[in-house]
Order: structure tokens, then C-alpha cells, then sequence
């Protein structure tokens, strides 16, 4: 009997103990897990961090993608990553900035890849200039269906699964368009290795948020260039308006037996109206009013160059006629077919 209890008890301690060191492991796996989730946190507010304070002052867009691009790579632990922006044109991807090492996310020629082997940098050369249309594999996919993807087999990409086996190869990628709104502004993906772990599910939950907010801040970064480029806009044409200014006369001049005056305001910065005294001798003055078809920068153009033309004419006391004949034979291969100049030319002779 006694035995049977020291046996028991035993039993019950042995039991106890390996219930306790499951629990310990249970716990230090909480512990390193909650340890790995801080890290991404930190990781992830650190990247929104860096977006707010590249917004601070002005930020050039290679600075702005490169930040996306390598924080995305940083926070998943990813191999490399790319970020692709629509053209200009709204029909093509541009490459905006590729991570040193990322593996192929296009079909790359086999000619390229022959190169690679004796120049590495003729691959380098074609991933960051190769422009990709709507549909063309896995990333023009992406942006013309407007959803992410996360591939482990690469089946549904065959451009990308040809190189799995080589030391450029992908075994695993997740992509997204950067939608806001209702723009579609480009694709951010990110790849990894043979050699590397696959994106797991929470990796690609993190992976779509990461990429919300960059296409906010890529968003932003368009605005923010436009109104700069608006304001630097509105500061030549305020030059423009100054000088346009300075090529009006600023009063009359004294002449016996008349009363002139004339002044000009124009409808935008500059405009297309003209109007001048011209000396034509000490006792001639020529008076001119004239509008150029249209209005803003075209028109304040033309004007001045009828300015300077008539100007150059008047002097040589031709009749109004003849000067405007001439005036005219000068600017007619200049001008536009759709555009014209109405001007009346005088000339007041105060003497007589």
C-alpha cells in the first residue's frame, strides 16, 4: 500500500512538472511572439512616422518612393520590393524604385539574361527601365484588375516561376495596386527567394496596409507637387505681368491741342492688349491701340512682339498705312491661323 501511494505520487509530481514546462514554453512563445508583434508595430509606426515627416519639408519623389519601398521590405523582412507608377499618359508602369537584390518581377528576355551572366548590371538596367502595360504579367495584372495578390505557387505567373529554381528566382510575392479614391496610381510588390521564408497571411494583412498608406502619401506627394508647381506658375506670371507692365507707357505725353490718355487692365496676369505713343518726329506722334486675339500668355507674346515691330516702323515716318502694311507683312508668318490682331495706327501731328 505504501508503495502504491509513493507511486502515485511520483506519478502526480512528474506530471506536475511536465504540465509546468509545457506551460513555460507556452509562455516564453507568448512572450517572443508578443516580442516579434512589438517589433512590427514599432516598425509600422516608425514607417507612418517617416511619411508625416517627409511632408515637413519638401521631399523629392525618388525620396518619397525609396522610403515606401524599403520600409515595406523592413517591416515584412521581405527579399526586395518595387514600386510602380502609372505614366503620365495613364497607359503604361513606370519603374519608380526598385530595392538592390529585388528578384525579377516581370518577364525579363532570355538575351538579358544571357548578359547578366558576364555584365550584372545589364539586368539591373532593364528591370529600372522597362515600361509594363495593362495585363503584362503578375504587375500589370494587379493594376488592371485593382486587386492584391499574395502567390506562393507561382502557377498564375509563369514569367516569374521560369526562374524559381535560379539564384534570380521568386518563391514567393505579394502585390497590390495603390488605389485612392478612385485613382489608381501604380503597384507596390514585394518578393522573396528560394532561400527566404513565404509571406505568410498576417504578412499579407500588413503588406495592404502598408500600401493604403502609401498610396495616400503618394496622393499627397501629386498635390503637393501640383500646387508648388502652381505657385512657382503664378510667381512668373506675376514677372510677366510686371514686365508687361513696363511695356505700356505710364502716361501720356504733352501734346498741343490734345487731351490722351489711356490705361489697360487685364482680364488674367498678362493679356493681349497694347496700346503706345511713339514719336515719330518733333512734330509728329503716333498713337496705337491694338488687341491680340485670345488672351494670357499666347496673346501677351504676340503683343510684344507687334510692339517692338510697329515701333521699328513708326520711326522711319511712313503713313499709318504703309507702317501697318509692313507691321503686317513681318508678323503674318509668325502668327497662328487662328489668331489675329486688330490695331488702329495714327499719327497726330501737333504743329500743323
Amino acid at each position: 500500500m505504501r508503495f502504491l501511494f509513493f507511486g502515485l505520487l511520483v506519478a502526480a509530481l512528474v506530471g506536475w512538472l511536465l504540465t509546468y514546462q509545457r506551460q513555460r514554453w507556452r509562455i516564453r512563445a507568448l512572450e517572443r511572439s508578443n516580442e516579434e508583434i512589438k517589433i512590427e508595430e514599432n516598425l509600422v509606426f516608425d514607417f507612418l512616422h517617416g511619411l508625416g515627416e517627409a511632408f515637413h519639408d519638401v521631399i523629392r519623389p525618388h525620396d518619397l518612393h525609396r522610403l515606401i519601398v524599403e520600409s515595406s521590405v523592413r517591416i515584412l523582412d521581405a527579399h526586395g520590393g518595387a514600386l510602380y507608377l502609372v505614366d503620365r499618359t495613364g497607359t503604361k508602369l513606370i519603374p519608380a524604385f526598385l530595392s538592390k537584390g529585388c528578384p525579377p518581377l516581370v518577364d525579363v528576355p532570355d538575351r538579358v539574361l544571357q548578359q547578366a551572366v558576364v555584365t550584372p548590371v545589364a539586368l539591373d538596367s532593364y528591370l529600372r527601365s522597362h515600361q509594363i502595360n495593362a495585363d503584362e504579367g503578375l504587375v500589370g495584372r494587379v493594376w488592371k484588375q485593382g486587386e492584391a495578390v499574395h502567390l506562393a505557387d507561382l502557377a498564375d505567373a509563369p514569367e516569374l516561376s521560369k526562374l524559381r529554381e535560379t539564384a534570380l528566382g521568386t518563391a514567393s510575392v505579394m502585390a497590390t495596386p495603390l488605389l485612392y479614391g478612385r485613382q489608381n496610381l501604380g503597384v507596390l510588390a514585394l518578393a522573396n527567394g528560394p532561400m527566404s521564408a513565404d509571406f505568410t497571411p498576417s504578412d499579407f494583412v500588413i503588406f495592404k496596409s502598408i500600401s493604403e498608406q502609401s498610396a495616400f502619401a503618394l496622393y499627397n506627394a501629386i498635390i503637393y507637387s501640383e500646387a508648388n508647381e502652381k505657385k512657382r506658375l503664378d510667381h512668373d506670371l506675376q514677372i510677366a505681368r510686371d514686365i508687361q507692365r513696363i511695356l505700356l507707357p505710364s502716361k501720356p505725353p504733352p501734346i498741343d491741342g490734345f487731351d490722351i490718355a489711356g490705361v489697360n487692365f487685364a482680364a488674367r496676369q498678362v493679356s493681349g492688349d497694347y496700346f503706345d505713343y511713339i514719336k515719330v518726329d518733333e512734330d509728329r506722334l503716333g498713337v496705337v491701340i491694338a488687341d491680340v486675339s485670345g488672351k494670357g500668355v499666347p496673346a501677351s507674346l504676340i503683343m510684344a512682339i507687334c510692339r517692338s515691330v510697329l515701333r521699328a516702323e513708326a520711326r522711319l515716318g511712313q503713313s499709318p498705312a504703309e507702317v501697318l502694311r509692313k507691321v503686317n507683312r513681318q508678323l503674318y508668318p509668325d502668327i497662328k491661323e487662328d489668331m489675329f490682331i486688330s490695331m488702329a495706327y495714327v499719327i497726330l501731328d501737333h504743329k500743323n
